[in-house]
């Protein structure tokens, strides 16, 4: 995906990565579906899977997330709303970091890896 990056790569990655599972910046755990339509293609709407609760996650708020981080390329970001303030930008922060297209602080990629540090760990380097 960092190689040639567009939305048919980014397309791409959505389906390869289908109940993959991701963590926001929170570290709660989620992954996502995409139904297939009556014309046997994948919809262009992802379902995120938070437990009991699923919700929809538009491809526009994805595409458009997207298009923010190839325009600010190198920037480090610290939080979803830094990169755009959308529906579902906690879940596709995730995913664009996930597939390589965001470049994210050392804590913050451990929380996106699900790796949280308590009173009780200590972190090796």
């Amino acid at each position: 995906m960092t190689e040639s990056p567009g939305e048919e790569h980014l397309w791409a990655c959505v389906i390869a990565f289908q109940n993959y599972p991701f963590h926001t910046i929170s570290g709660l755990p989620f992954s996502y579906t995409l139904k297939i339509g009556r014309n046997g293609e994948y919809t262009k709407e992802l379902f995120i899977d938070r437990r009991e609760n699923s919700k929809s996650l538009a491809w526009s708020s994805v595409r458009m997330a997207f298009q923010r981080a190839m325009e600010r390329k190198g920037f480090i970001f610290t939080r979803p709303k830094e990169l755009a303030d959308v529906r579902g930008i906690s879940y596709t922060f995730s995913m664009l970091w996930r597939f390589g297209m965001l470049t994210v602080p050392e804590d913050v990629e451990r929380k996106l890896k699900g790796k949280r540090l308590t009173d009780n760990t200590q972190e090796l380097i």
